[in-house]
């Protein structure tokens, strides 16, 4: 939201509200959050490490409003304990990083960047690939990104295995053809894994050594949910041992991605900036329901719609 808050800054203001805005690259530390939240009485995050020690450096603080969906960043247990509502935009970019993650598929599926700079240091040289109808996708999360991604699949006629503890309705299902399976058989059987689940501790580290070494070796891993969900070392002994065929990365554990990181010289690994969310009208209704929240809680109104907020464990 940083590139548009001075087009939203006169309407906070006339609400009375003043808009003080962090000096943030990509997110911020807690240590970086203790230094300037003392006065605050909302804020509106991204991906910033809000935990009970930034919490009782805000005493003022009412409402945490964040830009999208994903709030794990968030001590929510302890904003709740004290009295702290945290908001978010339920299915913020469903849409947008569906596509992405169908995009990646059509890359690898096709050949996309290896014919491009084949064909760039003039070569002539025919690349197979094969369709997508030809193999099985593995969805990791069937939430509504999940879901998504699975009707996406479905037009291409792809076998789609999923795996969630909480699985969609039967008439989802059967709808998309999706089949919910156990873990360890989605692993084994997709030549597409893609990662769509939230960051919790049963997640976390999730695509592990052990989970590589049940992987096809031609299977090719999608990431767009949370970097943490893989553990990047062993992602990159699978690819660095060709005991898999190839990754395709918005996020990361670290972020931004360093320099020196091995995942930047693989030629089988798709990189990109956590972006799968560009979308000029998901940010839009984002922008409204973060600023909206914000409202609900201060001034007990909305532009929108809706009850206000209650605090959230």
């Amino acid at each position: 939201m940083l590139p548009f808050v001075e087009r939203f800054r006169p309407e906070l203001e006339a609400e009375g509200i003043e808009v003080v805005v962090a000096d943030v690259e990509e997110r911020l530390s807690e240590e970086q959050l203790l230094g300037c939240v003392g006065d605050v009485d909302a804020i509106i995050c991204g991906d910033d490490r809000i935990t009970a020690r930034v919490l009782d450096a805000a005493p003022r603080l009412k409402v945490i409003s964040k830009w999208g969906t994903g709030v794990d960043s968030i001590d929510r247990a302890a904003a709740y304990a004290r009295g702290i509502v945290v908001c978010n935009t339920p299915d913020a970019f469903s849409i947008p990083v569906a596509d992405t993650t169908l995009g990646y598929m059509l890359c690898f599926a096709r050949n996309v960047m290896d014919m491009t700079l084949t064909m760039r240091g003039g070569e002539w040289h025919k690349t197979p690939g094969f369709a997508l109808h030809e193999r099985t996708i593995g969805i990791v999360g069937a939430g509504n990104v999940g879901r998504a991604v699975a009707s996406r699949a479905r037009a291409f006629g792809m076998r789609i295995l999923g795996t969630d503890p909480q699985p969609p309705p039967a008439s989802f299902l059967s709808e998309s053809g999706m089949v919910m399976t156990g873990f360890d058989t989605l692993l084994r059987e997709s030549d597409f894994i893609t990662l769509h689940c939230d960051l919790n501790p049963t997640s976390f580290h999730l695509m592990n050594d052990a989970a590589f070494a049940r992987v096809r070796p031609s299977a090719i891993v999608i990431n767009t949910a949370r970097g943490p969900v893989i553990e990047e070392p062993a992602l990159v002994r699978a690819l660095e041992e060709n005991r898999l065929g190839g990754a395709a990365l918005d996020v990361f554990e670290v972020e931004p991605l360093p320099l020196d990181s091995p995942l930047r010289r693989m030629p089988n690994v798709l990189l990109a900036p956590h972006n799968a969310n560009s979308s000029p009208t998901a940010w839009e209704r984002v922008h409204r329901n973060t600023i909206d929240n914000v409202y609900r809680v201060l001034k007990g109104r909305s532009i929108g719609t809706g009850p206000v907020p209650q605090p959230s464990a």
